[in-house]
């Protein structure tokens, strides 16, 4: 505005420029402070370049006549649309004009000059570029405007985007599965440390990070790989979904792959595989199996009781009776077949009890008296066999909680197991120890160990590695410790033996 004013033309005394259009632009964009301020600044300025009365009133009128409009207009203007904001503009700039050409007339008027075909052309021009420069003013302005505020969306959006970019980034490498993502071309763009952790890799790849851009088929080996590679590729080629399980070893994975296409084509723009690994809850599916069978073997048990002793007891009231009428000489024969017979009854008792929650009776009790009770019976045994016997019990031993009957039952199972696995030569070990909330019971053979594809049938009901055995002898020993708050560990290499570890876990006032 300043610029303008300095730079004003003289038509007939009567200062003409465009000092109007920085004036209303800047006071409708600026609001009232601006328009208080460009006001002032005008004031300043004109007062001193009028030269007659006539300039005066006129510059008076026009002050007190368009700054209250222009201030009533302000506020509308700022929430008008920029159609609109033209329109508004080149009205309040039309009136302006003719004020300006009123007040022209007046002063030629009152000073007695002629109207000129030079003065109406000039005039004519000043009038036509004044609105012409208001419309393409508000027209680059709010042009200028709207790329700001495409900008600052488009600025807005990239930062949510690269934040929620950033999120799934941090769940994926966070996240209990492994994933890997692999672009149209079938390189790699994302491989997190779980899925190195799960899959097999070639052992060149130390990081996760080394294997981004390298293409899926170079970085596996083994079948494992195979299946992998295979799976990716027909992800790649428009299968939409495929689940396939993988068993390696002890560990069971369950491989998911699709394929990743674009919301608007729907063309392929790469795949997907997730491993997840399912090796705890094949677990769980098999304590299941194996809870469901000892629930049989209860049905079974329950059934067949009170069948199988009824005619037992009915056997040894006989013997006893026909033991009172034979010779003494005989007394002996008859003392093992009734004791044979209540080890029957025990047996069926025993079998019934693997699966049945009954109430035990338990006391405090030293495992260490109940081992001494037995350790004589098992001498017995071993030089039978030929082999030998040692016992390590440790020094400080507390009193469990145990039901001393059915402790002995699974102390002699394992033990005469380990026996019956070293033949007629070898060493069993037995010893106990004592570490905090837990008390160990170690019975170690040095038999000829028990194989991998055994180890996990172990205590199962009816499994058994013997011709004459019933497959409940370790099963029941599981179900005993389990009664007991314990647990029962298995340690075990083809050639070197096998240690079954017994742990009873005290309660907490009684661990030190």
């Amino acid at each position: 505005m300043l610029l303008c004013m300095l730079t004003a033309s003289n038509v007939l005394g009567y200062e003409a420029d465009f000092r109007l259009i920085p004036y209303l632009i800047g006071a409708l964009y600026g609001g009232w402070p601006t328009l208080a301020f460009l006001s002032g600044l005008y004031i300043v300025l004109r007062i001193p370049m009028l030269d007659s009365v006539w300039e005066m009133v006129s510059f008076g009128l026009f002050l007190a006549i368009f700054i209250p409009l222009i201030l009533l207009a302000v506020r509308q203007f700022q929430r008008d649309s920029a159609e609109h904001k033209r329109k508004k503009a080149l009205l309040i700039m039309t009136g302006m004009m003719l004020y300006y050409l009123i007040s022209m007339k007046g002063y030629i008027t009152v000073n007695g000059e002629q109207w000129t075909s030079e003065l109406f052309l000039t005039l004519f021009l000043s009038t036509i570029v004044t609105l012409m420069a208001i419309w393409l003013s508000i027209f680059k302005i709010e042009s200028v405007q709207e790329k700001m505020l495409l900008y600052d969306e488009v600025k807005r959006i990239s930062i949510n985007y690269r934040n929620e970019v950033e999120k799934l980034q941090q769940f994926i490498d966070e996240t209990s599965f492994g994933v890997i993502f692999v672009d149209g071309e079938g390189k790699i763009t994302h491989f997190n440390e779980i899925a190195k952790s799960l899959l097999s890799l070639q052992p060149k790849y130390k990081e996760a990070k080394e294997l981004l851009g390298t293409p899926f088929p170079l970085v596996f080996v083994n079948e494992e790989g195979d299946t992998c590679v295979n799976m990716l590729y027909q992800a790649l080629n428009g299968e939409r979904s495929s689940h396939l399980p993988l068993v390696n070893g002890e560990k069971m994975l369950l491989l998911t792959s699709f394929s990743l296409r674009m919301s608007l084509s729907e063309q392929n723009s790469g795949a997907a595989l997730i491993a997840q690994d399912v090796t705890e809850l094949r677990h769980l599916q098999d304590e299941v199996g194996r809870m469901e069978r000892l629930s049989l073997v209860g049905q079974m048990a329950a059934s067949i009781t009170h069948e199988i002793r009824n005619p037992m007891a009915v056997i040894r009231g006989f013997v006893q009776l026909i033991q009172e009428r034979s010779p003494e000489n005989q007394e002996e024969y008859f003392r093992i077949v009734i004791e044979e017979l209540d080890r029957a009854n025990m047996i069926i008792s025993d079998f019934l009890s693997l699966a049945q929650n009954r109430v035990l009776v338990m006391e405090l009790s030293s495992l260490h008296e109940v081992i001494h009770e037995l350790v004589p019976l098992l001498h017995a045994d071993a030089n039978l066999r030929g082999q030998q016997l040692e016992v390590s019990l440790c020094e400080q031993m507390p009193l469990i909680m145990m039901n001393d009957r059915e402790i002995k039952q699974l102390f002699l199972n394992i033990a005469r197991n380990g026996m019956e696995a070293m033949g007629n030569k070898g060493s069993l070990h037995i010893s106990t120890r004592h570490a905090g909330s837990k008390v160990e019971l170690r019975i170690a053979d040095e038999g000829i160990g028990i194989p991998p594809e055994q180890m996990k049938h172990l205590f199962e009901p009816f499994f058994s590695t013997k011709t004459q055995g019933t497959g409940l002898g370790l099963p029941l020993c599981l179900s005993i410790a389990e009664r007991h708050n314990g647990r029962i560990d298995v340690e075990s290499q083809e050639g070197n033996g096998t240690v079954f570890i017994v742990t009873f876990f005290l309660p907490e006032d009684q661990a030190s």
